[in-house]
């Protein structure tokens, strides 16, 4: 009987089973690939999910046909499966509010997190984590939903790190410019294109809200962060409440549970008020000069209430826009489908904004990369 586990590791060595129980010869060390292979994905995309456990589980073309209907058939299984763990009397379950949301996660945030270290949610439910606002994610998908930030930050970082130019040097074939190339010969390929890595010159600058009014969501824009930052180095990060402060060689550090310590730490704005007219007044004057010009994205990541002076932010905003390539502008609330720019401050903001677009789940961080 096929049990719905607790954790992506335990699924990943029970489908390895089913597939012995179909003559593939899977290993303890195909295990252990597939799993660091996951690591290195956005395995929340079941198209990728499935082709990396081909990629790693298939050693012949037979098994290689076969294995997408042997997928089909223990996920579908799996869905229908109870729970290993012993779930609670539905009738005594209470709705889970705003406030038990922000205990778990500042539980979270202080260390106190089970013993599992590979706690995460099943496959079938990787989709409905990744569309969850962060504010409403309970303390038992916290570890999870870092995993998929992290995976999802590394592959739109690669993805902006990777340009391309023709070059008449036998370097990389370029199979798409092949093919196009080629088909006015009948699609006989008579003649190779190939291309070259091309010094990609766009940096990224990030401003990131961490107010009191972001508190839900601050804690998974950092993880989001401090991940495309270590793939990612033409990146500056800043955060902000009453005053700036440059976090870029924080976020270099190896350790997110050390880095994220450092930054409430030093960070004595962390879950306070907010002037974000004082604070990218401050940027524009002692930074703008060396960090921004022509291919630079400033991303500033803030619900907009300032309670600061507009006229300072109206100067700084136009300022920013003068010399940067674009800015982009991601607020949480603006996932709800009753929000309004309404408050001042995203008011005086407007005008100078390129991209206005939410960040309050996964989904909204994938959208970035459309931008980037």
């Amino acid at each position: 009987m096929i049990v719905r586990q607790t954790s992506m590791s335990a699924n990943i060595i029970q489908f390895c089973r089913f597939l012995r129980q179909k003559g593939f010869t899977v290993g303890v060390d195909d295990e252990i690939i597939t799993l660091r292979a996951l690591q290195s994905i956005d395995y929340t995309h079941p198209s990728l999910f499935q082709q990396a456990l081909r990629a790693t589980l298939c050693r012949s073309k037979i098994q290689a046909e076969a294995f997408d209907e042997i997928f089909e058939q223990y996920w579908k299984q799996l869905g229908k499966a109870v729970d290993a763990r012993t779930k609670a009397d539905p009738s005594k379950k209470k709705p889970v509010s705003q406030q038990s949301n922000l205990r778990s996660l500042k539980t979270w945030l202080h260390g106190n997190r089970t013993n599992e270290t590979e706690e995460t949610a099943t496959y079938s439910i990787h989709e409905n984590i990744s569309r969850k606002d962060f504010s409403s994610i309970p303390e038992e998908d916290v570890d999870e939903l870092m995993r998929i930030i992290r995976a999802v930050a590394a592959r739109l970082a690669a993805k902006a790190s990777r340009r391309y130019k023709a070059s008449q040097h036998q370097d990389m074939p370029d199979l798409r410019q092949t093919l196009r190339k080629n088909l006015r010969r009948g699609g006989e390929l008579l003649e190779i294109v190939y291309r070259k890595h091309q010094r990609n010159r766009l940096k990224i600058l990030m401003l990131c809200d961490v107010s009191k009014s972001m508190e839900l969501y601050t804690v998974f824009l950092v993880q989001f962060m401090y991940a495309f930052q270590q793939v990612y180095k033409r990146m500056e990060t800043f955060v902000f409440g009453t005053s700036l402060k440059r976090i870029t060689p924080i976020l270099k550090e190896q350790n997110f549970r050390a880095t994220l310590d450092l930054l409430t730490e030093e960070n004595s704005d962390w879950a306070g008020g907010t002037r974000i007219g004082e604070c990218l007044n401050n940027f524009v004057q002692n930074y703008s000069k060396n960090l921004l010009d022509s291919k630079t994205i400033v991303i500033i990541v803030s619900d907009g209430w300032d309670k600061g002076e507009m006229e300072l932010l109206q100067k700084s905003m136009e300022s920013i826009q003068a010399h940067s390539k674009k800015i982009i502008w991601l607020n949480p609330l603006a996932g709800f489908a009753s929000y309004r720019p309404d408050v001042a401050g995203m008011q005086t903001a407007m005008p100078y904004i390129d991209v206005f677009a939410a960040v309050h789940n996964v989904e909204s961080l994938r959208q970035l990369g459309k931008w980037l």
